[in-house]
């Protein structure tokens, strides 16, 4: 009683009471990439480029903050954090930690979007957990949140390179005919997404586990 009274008197708190956030309705969705322009449009940056997707299709805008661009956002009544890095990539693991302790957001509710070299072109695949396959980025999140048990979606950017050349190929701009299937497999990237966070993991890799793109 005492508690209500003091409300009427006290608006402004009640107000910011109302807008303390439950645990089990945020999510922390981090995109891997780097920094720079050198970097745009390359094949490693593809974590970036489906948040910035993301965050065009929530209205959402992002602004420098520690370790990173910062986005957030509603959908259907979660709150969206939307993460990329600006530590690079071998560094990755710095600003995940960061603003899962500071949203106190469970590892289970984090997504890591990123590319991967062992799937074809434009194929997804999200998982609870897994190794790292080599990936910096996903190598220093390991190390930083000390394991692997925490989702991510990988977007396929294939393996078409010559032998010693992975760098030059993770590092290089997609060809015109590659930014077709990338285009029309990045709406599914976005969909992914939403659909982790409202549905669940289990429903979401049941649904997008088979989306292949069309050859």
């Amino acid at each position: 009683m005492l508690k209500f009274i003091l409300n009427i008197f006290n608006p402004k708190k009640s107000a910011e009471q109302s807008e303390i956030i439950s645990p089990d309705m945020k999510y922390l969705i981090v995109g891997l990439g780097n920094v720079g322009a050198e970097y745009a449009g390359t094949r490693h940056n593809i974590g970036f480029d489906i948040l910035d997707r993301l965050a065009e299709e929530l209205n959402a805008s992002f602004k420098l903050e520690n370790h990173a661009w910062v986005a957030t956002a509603k959908y259907k009544g979660k709150s969206l954090t939307l993460v990329k890095p600006t530590t690079y990539m071998n560094l990755s693991g710095k600003a995940v930690k960061f603003w899962m302790d500071r949203q106190s957001i469970p590892r289970e509710q984090i997504l890591v979007v990123l590319d991967d070299l062992h799937l074809g072109l434009g194929q997804l695949r999200i998982r609870p957990n897994g190794s790292d396959a080599g990936h910096n980025g996903l190598k220093h999140i390991d190390q930083m949140l000390a394991g692997n048990n925490y989702p991510r979606l990988k977007f396929g950017i294939g393996n078409q390179f010559a032998k010693g050349r992975q760098s030059d190929f993770v590092l290089g701009k997609w060809s015109n005919e590659e930014l077709k299937t990338v285009e029309e497999q990045m709406p599914k990237a976005v969909a992914c997404i939403q659909s982790f966070c409202f549905a669940g993991l289990a429903n979401t890799m049941s649904t997008y586990n088979k989306s292949e793109p069309k050859p």
